[in-house]
């Protein structure tokens, strides 16, 4: 691919820059091919990108795209979330110009690593991240990539890149990685979501399933089975399926008369040996307990990992505990099923924190969970007086300004013995450059409090 592109003479063009912008540039540098990169932003971040990429021998644009000079590339790159339909992709294709995700084209220069490619609506993060501490726990040379971790172009950059990937892929991503072709693939759960990006939940979820666009007869696939929407996407795929369950025994499943983790027949943890919270977090186990098996981990060499494993911050993260209440992070749930989960993981009381920008997701489906244990809801940003319609006939909707004002009403209306959860199923683009940032400011406050 990229020696055709060299040939050709013709520039790459790079849509979106951050991490995964500037390294896919520098790869393609680095191998003789010319670059014009360009971004809508501006911003001290971006000025650093730009020089980044202008001393490798790109072409930067910011503040904008030259659409025809897309139009006329050999190629087009695009960073993860920028969704597929912004005005440089569709120039690129009315063009006929192929597209590539950043991940596309890593993998494609990665002959000799093998990865594990994860997608699902929800639990994406934290199951790429134990696959890969499952893998380094058994002695296996493997990392992190995709939405988390380096861009996967910069371990295509290095002479000595790991043996393994754990691949964290969103849809935006798939929908454009024509290479995408794992050792195990692996879908954990499909759900609404992206809908302010989407025009339709079947959109949605065609990009999902474009993880198994190339399968075949030796490809090995790991699915939800307790996911109705999950048995019917993977139903007559190609390959090895292999299934983990919380509800009844599959090739990985949790025993709760005996409280264990089980792969088939055998025991591999006790549940309370799992430093997770929630049954959500015992089906993420399950199911990277089977992909790592399914490369030739032995069960008793996942015992350690699964023990040492942390929840990642800003998903179900406790940050501490203030005159008996518990101050918990989950920044990262920006849809309202992933709030789901997060609320029935609890197992005490609870203030709910939940605003930001809108997604499309109707925020009633909340209602059933809150009547019994939620103290009240703290409801803020863009989606506040959408939360208050939805939300406020059936449980106590407290509306704040300021994501201080958000922290400072939460304490007034907690309890001890109560959770305070930051679960916003919203994107965090109204207030925060990123959910990160939301949750380091939620951690910063928690950690002030006296």
């Amino acid at each position: 691919m990229l020696a055709e592109w060299r040939k050709s003479g013709a520039e790459v063009a790079i849509v979106g820059l951050g991490k995964s912008g500037v390294a896919a540039g520098r790869l393609l540098r680095e191998r003789g091919v010319a670059v014009y990169a360009s971004d809508t932003g501006t911003s001290p971040a971006h000025d650093l990108w730009e020089t980044d990429l202008r001393l490798a021998g790109a072409d930067v644009q910011l503040g904008g795209h030259d659409l025809g000079r897309i139009a006329r590339a050999v190629a087009v790159i695009v960073a993860p979330g920028v969704p597929p339909d912004v005005p440089p992709l569709e120039a690129a294709r009315r063009a006929g110009v192929p597209v590539h995700a950043e991940a596309d084209l890593g993998v494609s220069q990665l002959a000799a690593t093998r990865y594990v490619a994860l997608t699902g609506t929800n639990g994406k993060t934290t199951t790429t991240s134990l696959v890969a501490h499952l893998m380094q726990s058994a002695g296996l040379r493997a990392e992190t990539a995709g939405n988390i971790g380096k861009p996967v172009c910069d371990f295509a950059r290095v002479p000595d890149p790991p043996d393994w990937l754990a691949l964290e892929l969103s849809s935006f991503q798939l929908h454009d990685m024509p290479h995408v072709d794992p050792a195990v693939g692996l879908l954990l759960n499909l759900a609404p979501n992206h809908l302010d990006r989407y025009r339709s939940l079947e959109e949605y979820y065609a990009d999902k399933a474009l993880l198994f666009r190339n399968a075949r007869r030796s490809s090995v696939w790991v699915s939800n089975a307790d996911d109705p929407a999950v048995a019917s996407m993977t139903a007559g795929v190609a390959g090895r399926h292999l299934h983990f369950s919380i509800r009844e025994p599959a090739d990985a499943w949790l025993d709760r008369s005996a409280g264990n983790l089980m792969l088939g027949r055998d025991p591999v943890i006790p549940r309370e040996q799992l430093p997770l919270l929630g049954d959500h977090n015992v089906a993420n186990a399950l199911a990277a307990m089977l992909a790592v098996s399914a490369v030739g981990v032995a069960p008793r060499s996942m015992v350690e990992g699964l023990r040492t494993f942390r929840s990642i911050p800003h998903r179900m993260e406790p940050i501490r505990e203030v005159a008996g209440v518990l101050w918990i992070n989950d920044s990262k749930s920006t849809n309202v099923t992933s709030t789901e989960v997060a609320i029935a993981a609890l197992d005490r009381p609870f203030v709910l924190l939940l605003g930001g920008r809108h997604k499309g997701e109707p925020y009633s489906r909340l209602a059933p969970l809150l009547h019994d244990r939620c103290r009240a809801i703290v409801a803020y940003g863009e989606s506040r007086d959408l939360i208050v319609a939805d939300l406020s006939d059936g449980a106590r909707v407290v509306k704040a300004g300021t994501f201080d004002d958000v922290i400072g009403k939460a304490a007034a209306e907690a309890r001890p013995g109560d959770a305070v959860l930051l679960s916003p199923a919203c994107s965090s683009y109204d207030m925060f450059r990123n959910y990160e940032e939301r949750g380091e400011h939620f951690r910063a406050a928690v950690e002030a409090m006296r």
